[in-house]
């Protein structure tokens, strides 16, 4: 449920929006991010924030082995102009993250799980506060599941799960911007169910039974499948859709969305300080009066993910700068009954992000300026105080620790 405009909501898209399977992890929960510096497959961080390359770990021996400790506890400020009527404030603090991750990433039997309290802030929605977020959402335990690893090229997973689709994660701190981006107010973000992961030299594949928008209703299908040409270009595909029609219309399981199909190609690329990620979206929600839609409606959206990390010889270790540009387009309209899927049916919308960020050590700070313009939207259903104002402009500030 990650569009918080389609059903007054939004969610957080779950681990790296996993779409892409990252071929160096044979976790596929989490999609085409880079390779981590420790032990832990997970959370998948795609940069430019980086895990604690040595967390605490205590080996208790016999079948449990080494489990690792880690987290983030961080801080999260945002200034706006054009607030929504259900969110007026310009301006406000609150935490964005408050989580201990604990996980066993070796042997038969592994787990992981990731407790606490977590915002989701996103472009072109109003922000939920954390402690909202954490009660209405995915709960104080957001993700954890156990793993049946008997080989190591297959696996099988289940519980509260990151979801396969998209580029982006659920938790600020694993994506390169502070705010997730407008595609990924499209997909879901966790989900419980069951989760089957093979890898076969460069090609790893991914399949999933699962709840969907966190319905409770074991009724959506996804897979997703990713190829290695060499350790510098992934290719990845990503597919998934709600088998039955399912009425279910929360904060966290928008009806509409929930019974969307979506598609997802993506490609990762990464050489030296530079990270690119450009990806294809598609999303389908056929007429069913069930759930309140009179005619069919898609959305067609791409978007580039880059970041640049400054080398030491420029003075500027720590440093880095990842830039997002967004374009997403719905289809319809109010004459023809369409729902509504971003602004209004028929509604565009583009957005451009900039994140400064610094780290060093386990300690981070970064910045961000956002852009988000729309047109063709039905009044009322945009930005501002009555809702028909045509952008919004956010600058967010967050600042915390990777323990």
């Amino acid at each position: 449920m990650k569009n918080r405009k389609i059903s007054c909501a939004v969610v957080a898209c779950a681990a790296l929006g996993a779409g892409s399977v990252n071929a160096w992890a044979e976790d596929a929960g989490d999609q085409a991010a880079p390779p981590q510096s420790n032990a832990m497959a997970a959370p998948q961080m795609i940069g430019p924030l980086q895990a604690n390359p040595n967390p605490y770990s205590y080996d208790f021996g016999g079948p449990v082995g080494k489990v690792y400790v880690t987290g983030v506890a961080s801080g999260f400020g945002q200034l706006q102009n054009n607030a929504y009527p259900g969110d007026p404030r310009h301006s406000q603090a609150d935490i964005s993250n408050a989580q201990v991750i604990v996980q066993k990433t070796d042997g038969l039997v592994q787990f992981y799980a990731q407790a606490g309290a977590y915002s989701l802030p996103d472009l072109g929605v109003s922000y939920i506060r954390a402690s909202k977020v954490t009660d209405q959402f995915y709960g104080p335990l957001p993700v954890a599941y156990i793993k049946l690893a008997p080989t190591d090229s297959f696996s099988i997973q289940a519980g509260k799960l990151p979801t396969l689709i998209g580029a982006e994660v659920t938790f600020d701190f694993e994506d390169m911007n502070i705010e997730r981006g407008l595609l990924w107010n499209q997909e879901n973000a966790v989900n419980m169910g069951v989760q089957a992961n093979y890898t076969q030299g460069p090609l790893a594949l991914s399949f999933a039974l699962t709840d969907g928008f966190y319905s409770g209703k074991y009724s959506w299908l996804v897979g997703s499948a990713a190829y290695t040409f060499n350790a510098n270009n992934i290719l990845t595909f990503i597919g998934g859709a709600n088998t039955e029609t399912d009425t279910t219309n929360t904060l966290v399981t928008p009806v509409l969305l929930n019974n969307e199909q979506i598609y997802n190609l993506m490609y990762t690329y990464t050489s030296g300080p530079w990270t690119l990620m450009p990806y294809l979206q598609y999303t389908y929600v056929p007429k069913n009066i069930q759930i309140g839609a009179a005619h069919d409606a898609s959305t067609t959206a791409g978007a580039i993910l880059t970041s640049y990390n400054f080398e030491p010889d420029f003075g500027l270790a720590g440093v880095s700068l990842p830039v997002r540009l967004e374009y997403i387009s719905s289809s319809g309209s109010v004459a023809d009954g369409a729902p509504n899927l971003m602004y209004g049916p028929g509604s565009n919308a583009w957005s451009v992000t900039v994140t400064p960020t610094y780290q060093r050590g386990i300690f981070f700070t970064r910045a961000e300026l956002s852009y988000v313009g729309t047109s063709h939207t039905t009044p009322g259903a945009a930005f501002g105080s009555t809702g028909n104002d045509k952008s919004e402009i956010r600058g967010v500030f967050e600042g915390g620790v990777l323990f």
